[in-house]
């Protein structure tokens, strides 16, 4: 047999995890494995590799502020986070279904983390996925429709199977952001998935918005088809973290 062949073909193939088991059966021996069973851990080396290779891609596009896992997550703080409610919401049947998630609570209650632990399992689940933070994404349109990039920006944003809409409501929008919100969010609607995070509750948002129509337009497209995480802490979860 000519093993040197094989992994050359291999190779050609870019089957880069089933060369690297190959190469480590030739050195250790099959250990008694039978054909099938061979052939059934070379298959799971390459699809390892490529799995890998894949959630490696997503999570650098992804641009998350914080490197998050469910393993990271405090369910022992009392902030109102249910343990059961959450892990279910990593299923990401959610996404599957073209829903939104909104967490809302007060300044270093954890939400941008959950949000990013949240985004960490979508990519592992092989959506794409993108984190924005709210006032730069609506500047950053702004400025695309000034120098004729809008529509470029405005498509790659509607591809993604998940956004994150981190800190939104820091400052009431302006007549452009107001706008630039209800066409991410009309285009998205029902068919992929927004996830925003909010120092201010829902019953607020109509205020900060602004204009009362397509703050009423906002709020149809996105609060009556979403899950929501109302967060209450009563100490900083990052000052307890640097303890």
């Amino acid at each position: 047999m000519n093993n040197e062949g094989t992994t050359e073909k291999m190779n050609l193939m870019k089957l880069v995890g089933m060369v690297r088991a190959f190469k480590l059966l030739l050195e250790t021996g099959t250990n008694g494995l039978t054909a099938d069973e061979i052939v059934a851990h070379l298959i799971d080396a390459e699809w390892d590799e490529r799995y890998n290779r894949r959630l490696a891609g997503l999570l650098q596009a992804a641009k998350l502020r914080y490197r998050a896992s469910l393993e990271q997550m405090d369910f022992t703080s009392q902030r109102n986070l249910n343990k059961n409610d959450f892990l279910r919401l990593a299923e990401c049947d959610w996404l599957r279904k073209g829903q939104s998630v909104i967490i809302t609570g007060s300044t270093g209650a954890g939400k941008s983390f959950a949000a990013c632990a949240l985004a960490t399992q979508a990519c592992k689940e092989g959506f794409k996925t993108v984190y924005y933070n709210c006032l730069k994404l609506f500047s950053q349109l702004q400025l695309a429709k000034a120098d004729g990039s809008y529509f470029r920006v405005i498509n790659k944003i509607q591809k993604q199977d998940l956004i994150i809409l981190d800190d939104f409501g820091l400052k009431p929008l302006d007549s452009q952001s107001r706008l630039i919100f209800l066409e991410i969010l009309e285009d998205r609607h029902s068919l992929k998935s927004t996830l925003i995070t909010s120092q201010l509750p829902i019953a607020k948002w109509h205020e900060i918005i602004g204009d009362p129509t397509i703050a009423d337009a906002i709020c149809d497209r996105l609060i009556h088809n979403s899950l929501r995480i109302e967060l209450e802490a009563k100490d900083s979860m990052r000052k307890m973290n640097n303890n």
